[in-house]
């Protein structure tokens, strides 16, 4: 099977001019960019740039400007002194990091003045894509001497394995700050190592107040007309070789080989616009089978549980400004996909996703016929997924809510360890095993922990659990409320709270002091993290069972695809590693008699204004510049100040905070969301309504300018009037 991959991707190289209409869909490969030909076609939207300008394996290219931004974002260099772009939603633990009633940077924003006030921001790293190489056919040999079969071969153990291995052999072994990591592609029909160079001295330099960052909240997350300004600034610090190292205060901002100009001259209908960066997932590929089950195992439980949990963070942070400060960017990952979820199931109907899955297995079903590799992969996958689908809803469900709403718990395994020691008189475990849960107890009470806030979350999630799973399906902890507390759930999560060894200091303490059998044997906590995991373990190992050979089934099912489109190519789903997207600045019509046009400005927001609403609150000093159209530079030659505008461009999670670059190279702005009406686009792109929001660069530097009085950062940067 794998023999045949480089014929199909190959043959799948052909002009992609056959396909101008879906030109706009499409998360391509840089390394793959002259092979399939996709700079002709970007060349013929407007691109005025050679494919060894965006992608030089030999040399410096755009891609050297873009990076990874902490764990799940992706952040652009804007200057020669390392400064990064990106998006305030990505910032936001960096921000709440460094927040405390006392400096509340949440709510007042951040502006360094010089580079002594720049905040070391421990655990926050900036990755650049230091080397690309092809392992396809390292891979196939190793599948062909039998070191590893196909399904292993798709494996994290195996591909770190291959990683650590190719490693060792490269030039850049011992290097500081080398990453390095193995990924299938096309569902494994090509795979890839990719070498990262990590810098993990990384501060902060500016944000704005929330009010800017996240202004209009979750009402207007996913929404357009959208009026967000939604970034952050950090800085990359290295060694005074410019490498790698971690904070100190002698090392010195990188010397950076490569940033994006950026271009204040205006953007118009039909510009344009690419974006490079790192979407983190789709599933283009699914059957219709696998769209619905996504829609009620996967999104429903989403939509449920964190529906739950967050009415719970809401209430209790609107009425605490430690809580709000504590639990502000928990409460902003999980709605953030909560409300994605709720979207996307409305817009596979809207969109009629399902009609086109049907049509597309309807077409391969006919291209496989007399081909055997082929034949009968699509009623396999559904058999599959007909079969999983119950333990997948219910794996989804637990997962949500007992390891994703409700924090707190026993470490039961070290309260094992511990039972053991006294029944045996192990001294040397006992001491170990007391620092472990010395270790845990701080892990669990960090300072973005309350316990009062997550018992309120565990009364609520418990008996929404219930209503979601039948008996059989839940853990054993849920007879123990029946029994002993007679269907309380306030009662069972009291008792949990209130008497658990780790629950509070002085349990602890005492605990420590002198710990006891008895008091292990009576701890409710080790009974409920006990039946939590144990019920975790056999669901998910039922849902292994049930998976069978669904990955090879994918890999034919995609190759399969990828043949029928020949000569036109295709792109592998999205799994965090650097992508483009071309496409161009475009409006768009949601709906009969409603158009939406492809900018807004700063008139928007003082329409929105709700001084009773903290979601759509203006700060004072913004409301002043805008009404004394105080803009500078930045404005349209109307005199108003734009804001953010929408690309055709395709993008998911991850590619937030992604450079928006227009046909010279030049930065026009930054990357944030999607429009609603298109959130099925991770299943399915929707040429007419898919749309990238961006933040206009020109609102950026105007709000660092105006607002920030951070004239030196603008300093640092190319402007191009």
């Amino acid at each position: 099977m794998k023999l045949t991959v480089k014929k199909y991707l190959i043959a799948a190289a052909a002009m992609l001019t056959v396909c101008s209409a879906q030109a706009d869909e499409g998360m391509w490969l840089l390394q793959l960019m002259k092979q399939q030909n996709s700079i002709d076609m970007m060349k013929k939207q407007g691109l005025a740039l050679e494919a060894d300008d965006l992608y030089n394996p030999n040399g410096v290219s755009l891609k050297d400007a873009v990076g990874i931004f902490g764990g799940g974002c992706t952040g652009e260099i804007i200057s020669p002194e390392g400064l990064i772009l990106t998006n305030h939603h990505c910032g936001y633990a960096s921000i709440q990091q460094h927040s405390s009633v006392e400096h509340d940077y949440l709510t007042d924003g951040f502006w360094a003045m010089n580079r002594d006030e720049e905040l070391a921001t421990p655990g926050l790293k900036f990755r650049f894509v230091h080397r690309i190489v092809d392992i396809t056919d390292l891979v196939n040999s190793k599948i062909a001497a039998g070191e590893v079969d196909e399904i292993h071969a798709l494996t994290g153990p195996f591909l770190n394995k291959v990683a650590k291995e190719e490693l060792a052999k490269s030039d850049l072994n011992g290097k500081p700050g080398i990453e390095v990591r193995a990924l299938p592609f096309y569902a494994g029909n090509k795979f890839y190592l990719f070498y990262y160079k990590v810098y993990s001295d990384v501060r902060m330099v500016a944000a704005p107040p929330s009010s800017i960052g996240k202004f209009g909240g979750e009402t207007d997350n996913w929404m357009w007309p959208r009026h967000t300004g939604d970034f952050s600034m950090f800085r990359i610090y290295a060694d005074k070789n410019g490498e790698p190292a971690e904070y100190s205060k002698d090392n010195v901002p990188l010397k950076i080989p490569k940033f994006l100009p950026i271009s204040i001259k205006g953007l118009e209908e039909g510009d344009y616009a690419m974006i490079m960066g790192f979407p983190r997932s789709t599933s283009r590929y699914l059957t219709q089978s696998e769209v619905k089950e996504r829609m009620t195992a996967d999104n429903q439980a989403m939509i449920d549980m964190r529906g739950a949990r967050l009415e719970v963070l809401k209430k209790m942070m609107a009425a605490s400004d430690k809580t709000r400060i504590q639990y502000a960017n928990k409460f902003a990952g999980s709605s953030n996909y909560w409300k994605n979820s709720i979207g996307m199931n409305k817009a596979i109907i809207d969109n009629d996703v399902l009609g086109a899955k049907a049509e597309q297995e309807k077409n391969f079903i006919a291209f496989a016929k007399g081909k055997p590799e082929y034949e009968g992969v699509v009623e396999k996958i559904d058999a599959i997924v007909a079969g999983r689908m119950p333990v997948a809803r219910q794996l989804n469900y637990l997962n949500e809510a007992l390891r994703g709403a409700i924090e707190f718990g026993s470490p039961y395994r070290i309260m094992d360890n511990i039972k053991e020691a006294l029944e045996t008189k192990n001294d040397s475990l006992l001491t170990a095993s007391k620092k472990q849960l010395q270790a845990m107890y701080d892990d669990i009470h960090n300072k973005d922990y309350d316990h009062e806030v997550d018992r309120a979350v565990a009364k609520a999630i418990l008996p929404a659990l219930a209503q979601a799973l039948t008996p059989e399906e839940l853990p054993d902890f849920y007879q123990t409320i029946q029994d002993k507390f007679k269907g309380d759930y306030d009662a069972y999560v009291d008792d949990m709270y209130n008497n658990s060894i780790l629950a509070n200091p002085g349990n602890f303490a005492k605990f420590m002091q002198k710990p006891t059998v008895k008091a292990i044997e009576k701890d409710p906590a080790m009974a409920y993290s006990r039946a939590k995991i144990e019920k975790f373990m056999s669901v998910a190992q039922a849902y292994m069972a049930q998976n069978g050979d669904i990955e090879l089934l994918h890999e034919a099912y995609i190759r399969g695809l990828g043949e029928m489109k020949q000569p036109v190519p295709s792109y592998p789903d999205a799994n965090f590693t650097i992508r483009l997207t071309y496409g161009n600045v475009k409006s768009y019509s949601p709906r009969d008699a409603v158009q939406y046009k492809y900018y807004t400005t700063t008139d928007g927001i003082l329409e929105k204004e709700n001084p009773e609403d903290r979601e759509f609150n203006v700060p004072a000093k913004l409301k002043e510049l805008i009404l004394k159209k105080d803009f500078g530079r930045y404005a349209l030659p109307d005199g108003t100040m734009p804001v953010c505008f929408l690309a055709t461009n395709d993008i998911t999670g991850g590619n937030s905070g992604s450079p928006v670059i227009n046909g010279q190279g030049q930065l026009i702005g930054t990357a944030f969301d999607g429009n609603w009406e298109s959130l099925s686009g991770d299943i399915n792109f929707d040429n007419d309504l898919q749309r990238c929001i961006n933040l206009d660069i020109r609102y950026v530097l105007f709000i660092l300018e105006k607002l920030g009085n951070c004239g030196h950062l603008i300093k640092e940067m190319d402007i191009i009037e």
